[in-house]
C-alpha cells in the first residue's frame, strides 16, 4: 500500500480518486479485527480526509473567484457594446432555433 499522506491533489479528478482510496481504506480497516495499527491508520485517514476537505473547499473558491471574474468581464463587454451585443443574442437565437425546428 502506498503512503500518499503527504501526496496534494491538484484537481477535482484527483480528490475524487483520493476520497475514493480513502474509503477503500476505511473499508479495509472496518474489516480487519480492532488492533493499535488500526487506530493509527484510522487517524492517518482522518488527517488525509482533512487535508482533502481543505483543498476542494480551496478549488470551489477560486472556482467562484474565476466565475465572478468572467461574469464581471462578460457584462462590461456587453454594456460597451449593446447593440452588438443584441444583434449577436439575436442571431444565436435565431440559429438555436432553426437547428431545434429542423430537428422536429
Amino acid at each position: 500500500m502506498k503512503d500518499r499522506t503527504s501526496s496534494v491533489a491538484e484537481t477535482p479528478q484527483q480528490l475524487l480518486e483520493d476520497l475514493r482510496h480513502l474509503v477503500s481504506e476505511a473499508e479495509q480497516l472496518i474489516g480487519n479485527a480492532v488492533s493499535e495499527q488500526a487506530g493509527e491508520k484510522m487517524e492517518a485517514l482522518r488527517a488525509r480526509f482533512a487535508q482533502a476537505q481543505e483543498r476542494i473547499g480551496e478549488l470551489c473558491a477560486d472556482a467562484r473567484k474565476k466565475v465572478a471574474a468572467s461574469a464581471a468581464s462578460t457584462d462590461a463587454a456587453i454594456r460597451a457594446h449593446p447593440y452588438e451585443s443584441a444583434a449577436i443574442a439575436l442571431a444565436v437565437g435565431v440559429l438555436v432555433g432553426l437547428l431545434l425546428r429542423r430537428r422536429d
